[in-house]
């Protein structure tokens, strides 16, 4: 099984992949460099660099489930560049080490706050609905309205063409802030598709200053509704 969580919109995504890997102690095995990434390098707490990439780990055993994670900090700069690096890791990683499944994880990105993100779902094949409703995927048609776009999309899409499984999580998000609420949503998704359960406290308080966040910007928009509204009056 493969589970890819990039950076996008609202990074949720890469929330709950980058939470799941760590749990699951997976260990990396290979990165990713391409001249589709930005040409910069990003430096540690010792000013040591490490040039823009992507990279692969690998848990055996989680339930009886094998699973490869794609994660990193960047995604292709260009649509070309995206789809070369979708393409190559498809045929040079992913086939070869005879993926079975492919679940890729992204933002859902409304522009409205919500208290309850819902978590949406995109398959290659309609025979997975059924059971990934059981896992609280909600299908609505035309939802997200635009499709989907990036790495989120490009392996669904290669897992159509060569006949693996695939879908897209998709949390629901605001999209104006890293949101690790609906980070956390996926995040119950893939442990009820796996089989299992994580303790997410460390997520817990960050979902709080998100809360708080949340009421103000709430808050903020009732009083420029009030004033829009004043504005006829008279």
């Amino acid at each position: 099984m493969l589970i890819e969580g990039l950076p996008g919109v609202g990074n949720v995504g890469k929330i709950a992949a980058d939470f799941l890997a760590e749990k699951l102690n997976a260990k990396r095995f290979a990165t990713v460099y391409s001249d589709s990434f930005p040409p910069q390098v990003m430096l540690d707490n010792d000013c040591v660099i490490d040039m823009a990439c992507n990279e692969l780990y690998y848990v055996n055993d989680v339930n009886g489930k094998d699973i490869i994670f794609l994660l990193g900090e960047y995604q292709g700069t260009t649509p070309e560049g995206q789809y070369l690096i979708c393409e190559d890791l498809m045929k040079d990683v992913f086939i070869r080490m005879d993926v079975s499944k492919m679940i890729t994880l992204g933002g859902y990105g409304t522009g409205k706050m919500t208290d309850t993100p819902r978590v949406l779902g995109a398959v290659s094949d309609i025979d997975m609905k059924v059971d990934l409703q059981d896992h609280g995927v909600i299908f609505s048609p035309g939802e997200p309205a635009g499709g989907i776009v990036g790495a989120s999309a490009l392996f669904v899409g290669f897992g159509k063409i060569y006949g693996i499984p695939s879908v897209c999580l998709m949390g629901e998000t605001s999209g104006y802030f890293v949101d690790h609420k609906s980070g956390i949503a996926l995040l119950k998704v893939l442990e009820s598709i796996i089989g299992i359960e994580l303790d997410h406290a460390e997520l817990d308080s960050k979902c709080q200053q998100i809360d708080e966040l949340t009421a103000k910007v709430k808050e903020m928009e009732a009083e420029q509704q009030k004033t829009v509204d004043l504005g006829y009056i008279g």
